[in-house]
């Protein structure tokens, strides 16, 4: 349903042009063909994940430790195979890069970065606010991202030409007046103390108006649907990430690492509306 919807307001957009509009230049409107093409497949490949992971959720399954502790499922495992199948079938020059099964033809200029079940822990204990990442970056610059919350039938997805969009609306992140109006999300706040970030959080805590643990990238996915003002993470992989930036960007809002920068291999990142972005970067550069 959302493909369809998708490929209808495309259409719509298509169809506008603005008088004295020249053509765009064929390479352009190539590049933007591609990037609209990445955008639904990316969406596909989400949802057949998020599928997948339905299979096992509130269910008794198995759990494995992995070498750093984490741990995983068989819904993981099984969600991020059957994603990477349709990704080799229908573009098989991609590269691949996901949490589980590591990197795939990893020279190619189109990378697909996969996190099956982004909150495993909460999939686990049976929280539904889990989700399924897909970003696609073209010569390292993020272009598409979806982060699908499979049991919530919530998405929010976003691409360069495209816009970003909640289920099949288009979305906007809003803006309050300041951040003592802010809702901030946040996944354990453990970490904070770990990643060296314990002071600004609790300096931050004083003056938002509220704070809640709907964490991991659900946490993003409020902020781009316009329903959570400030989604920080002090601790982030590449798989968690990439789809991320894109989503952020293209509903209007900024994402960046905690110094600043507007990359996905940072370690660390938040999403808020541009306006508030220096201000929280003040916390952590003063605080620590």
């Amino acid at each position: 349903m959302l493909l369809v919807a998708n490929e209808n307001n495309q259409k719509q957009r298509r169809q506008i042009k603005a008088p004295g509009t020249h053509h765009p230049k064929p390479k352009l409107r190539r590049m933007a063909q591609q990037t609209e093409a990445l955008y639904e497949a990316a969406l596909k490949a989400a949802f057949i994940g998020g599928e997948a992971t339905l299979r096992y959720f509130q269910k008794d399954v198995e759990i494995i430790s992995k070498a750093d502790d984490s741990p995983v499922t068989i819904a993981d495992r099984e969600a991020e195979q059957k994603m990477r199948a349709y990704i080799t079938e229908t573009f098989p020059d991609h590269g691949i890069i996901g949490e589980e099964f590591g990197r795939h033809n990893e020279h190619s200029s189109v990378q697909w970065i996969l996190d099956p079940i982004d909150g495993t822990i909460g999939f686990i204990h049976g929280i539904p606010l889990y989700t399924t990442l897909v970003g696609i970056t073209v010569n390292n610059k993020p272009v598409a991202g979806v982060i699908h919350a499979p049991y919530m039938k919530q998405t929010v997805s976003g691409a360069e030409g495209v816009g970003a969009y909640y289920n099949n609306s288009l979305t906007r992140i809003r803006k309050c007046e300041s951040l003592s109006e802010a809702s901030l999300m946040t996944s354990d706040v453990q970490y904070f103390q770990t990643f060296g970030y314990k002071n600004s959080f609790e300096k931050l805590l004083d003056i938002v108006k509220t704070h809640r643990t709907w964490g991991d990238a659900y946490g993003h996915l409020m902020v781009a649907s316009g329903r959570a003002d400030v989604m920080l993470d002090p601790v982030l992989n590449l798989w968690d990430a990439a789809a991320l930036l894109p989503v952020i960007e293209q509903a209007g809002g900024t994402f960046t690492d905690l110094s600043g920068k507007p990359r996905i291999d940072g370690g660390n990142g938040f999403s808020c509306h541009p306006d508030h972005h220096h201000q929280l970067l003040a916390f952590f550069n003063e605080y620590g």
